[in-house]
């Protein structure tokens, strides 16, 4: 493949190498930020609260979002590879960089600010974010797409649970 991109004239700018290290590091960054707010509020606030229902035990939130986190690194890798000139690539990773900031932004709404309420004004907009990232990678890389998939369903259920502990604990 690369014998055909030098000789269509492209060439990649960075090793696949570089590419996985800044995707996994700004991911990564990402749930390290957020965690900041949520892992010291765990055992104090978030543990006074009242519960909606299908609430997870805590032990199930750290592979989850291992997971979950796992997979956008590999979409945003199979989407930074993508060449550079694809129609569409600048705005899906644009988008993508908004949902990864709105992700941890959502942590310091809901467990640093105590607010379940700002929780849920944070985590409509990044469940829309999230959809309109899977609608623009799909073109790009149809792996990509589907792997931000349980990610949204994840965050369609964290969404329910954000109401339920607003509603809960008015």
């Amino acid at each position: 493949m690369r014998d055909n991109l030098r000789a269509a004239g492209k060439t990649r700018a960075r090793p696949p190498a570089v590419d996985a290290l800044i995707a996994a590091a700004l991911v990564i960054l990402a749930g390290g930020i957020g965690n900041l707010a949520t892992i010291p509020n765990i055992p104090t606030w978030y543990a006074s609260l009242t519960r909606p229902p299908l609430t997870p035990p805590n032990w199930v939130f750290g592979p989850v979002w291992t997971l979950l986190y796992f997979l956008m690194a590999v979409a945003f890798y199979r989407v930074l590879r993508a060449e550079s000139d694809s129609p569409g690539r600048t705005r899906a990773l644009g988008v993508f960089f908004l949902q990864l900031a709105l992700n941890a932004a959502w942590s310091f709404a809901f467990f640093g600010a105590h607010s379940p309420a700002l929780g849920l004004l944070t985590i409509t907009p990044l469940l829309t974010l999230i959809v309109a990232t899977i609608v623009l990678f799909r073109p790009l890389d149809t792996i990509a797409a589907w792997c931000l998939t349980p990610y949204a369903a994840w965050v369609c259920f964290a969404t329910y649970l954000n109401a339920g502990f607003w509603w809960l604990n008015r």
